[in-house]
């Protein structure tokens, strides 16, 4: 196969199809590269809550909000070492994004109840499913996408007035396409156990809970091509992977008045500073574990969300009727809850920590325009959400709840408008 299509968009996760959409509002014909038979990536195995400020949600709620106030809240988490240029282009971005989005169907609402880390307002908005499949599913009937799946990208290369994609076939068999523009939507490197030990030498060894598709194929095409790169240490680590049933439980727990105990009964880290720093703590602790420990309320509120019931259902949640019945289900002499005001029956799901996702990668402008290393931007070649720069700094507690989502929703939105004006 050999195709000339106007743009070329590597990646059918939230990114791609968020562009696919706004590209197709605009009259662009797009063609989408999906490695995966179905479109799922690391959005289909995230909560699929996406931050955005100024809202109509949040104004129907009475919530105030702006994106001035959001830009405030990511460089206050990532203390002032986001990239300031993509801060504000991404929360600028962010409410006409979904509007994009719900003008062609996506369902959302404003998450009520408790607030994530370093938000200071209420600014999540999610389907009514509180599911990242949920959300992909919504995303690909919006984009309508010309979509080429089981169809990896291997190579990368320039040419006069355009690019040339080789995509690689589950038989091994290769085919060619040109495109005049090409969007890399096809997120970072944190499946990629190369260059996490390499650029992640905090978590090498631990457990990877994104998907497949993050080996780092837009960081190697961008720097073929002499594409410069940013921030490559920060990551969205998570300090709540349960073990062994291997699921996500909501960290809302935790900002409800959960506490995480170590194997020897005690509390070691504020947890209400933030999930992905969490990852890096509970890994430190004794065998890489910890226990989530909360009461019926905070079990309440965990039981709303879809991952935590399966897990539940799968045997991950215990109960103590009281405090030496927890020490001895935890395994320890006993238990020091470090001032939470917890009330018996306590609940405990043991976890670990995971790396989901990367937050460094090609460097770009605030039209998502990938940079060479000189500074200068290639005109028709972007990237958007893990492929790119993020807005959580170099390290792993910059990361603000819902950065992930933002640089793939706002990035893929800000990259199509990009892109529209090329065939303008």
């Amino acid at each position: 196969m050999n195709v000339d299509v106007p743009v070329a968009i590597v990646g059918a996760g939230a990114c791609g199809l968020t562009a696919a959409t706004a590209l197709r509002e605009a009259g662009v014909e797009c063609l989408l590269i999906e490695r995966d038979a179905t479109p799922s990536g690391s959005t289909a195995l995230s909560s699929g809550f996406i931050p955005a400020a100024g809202t109509r949600w949040q104004r129907e709620a009475g919530v105030l909000d702006s994106p001035e106030a959001f830009a405030a809240d990511i460089q206050a988490k990532a203390k002032g070492r986001a990239a300031p240029h993509l801060v504000q282009a991404y929360t600028a971005a962010s409410a006409p994004a979904l509007d994009l989005l719900a003008r062609h169907g996506v369902q959302f609402e404003l998450l009520d109840g408790f607030l994530y880390p370093g938000h200071h307002t209420r600014r999540m908005h999610a389907l009514r499913e509180r599911t990242g499949a949920a959300l992909m599913a919504a995303l690909q009937r919006a984009a309508q996408p010309d979509l080429l799946t089981e169809a990896r990208a291997t190579a990368l290369q320039p040419l006069a007035g355009g690019w040339r994609l080789t995509v690689a076939r589950p038989d091994g068999a290769e085919e060619t396409l040109s495109a005049r523009a090409v969007l890399l939507a096809c997120n970072g490197f944190g499946g990629n156990p190369a260059m996490v030990n390499t650029l992640l030498p905090e978590m090498r060894g631990a457990l990877f809970a994104g998907h497949a598709g993050n080996d780092g194929t837009a960081l190697n095409f961008g720097q073929a091509l002499g594409a410069a790169t940013a921030d490559l240490g920060g990551y969205q680590g998570h300090g709540s992977w349960v073990v062994p049933q291997g699921a996500l439980m909501t960290w809302a727990v935790m900002m409800q008045g959960g506490v995480q105990l170590n194997v020897q009964g005690r509390r070691f880290h504020d947890e209400t500073a933030g999930y992905s720093e969490a990852a890096v703590h509970v890994l430190a602790q004794p065998g890489a574990t910890a226990w989530n420990v909360f009461s019926a309320p905070q079990l309440a509120l965990a039981r709303e969300f879809p991952d935590f019931r399966e897990a539940e259902a799968a045997g991950a949640l215990r109960e103590a009727a009281d405090l030496p019945a927890l020490a001895r289900l935890i395994g320890c002499e006993h238990v020091d809850l470090g001032g939470a005001s917890l009330t018996a029956p306590y609940y405990a799901v043991r976890v670990t920590g995971a790396l989901f996702h990367t937050q460094g990668g090609l460097a770009i402008d605030a039209q998502c325009r990938v940079l060479r290393t000189d500074g200068a931007a290639f005109p028709t070649l972007l990237a958007a959400g893990g492929a790119a720069r993020g807005v959580s700094g170099d390290a792993v507690w910059g990361y603000l709840s819902g950065n992930g989502l933002l640089s793939a929703v706002a990035g893929g939105y800000i990259a199509a408008q990009t892109i529209t004006e090329v065939f303008a």
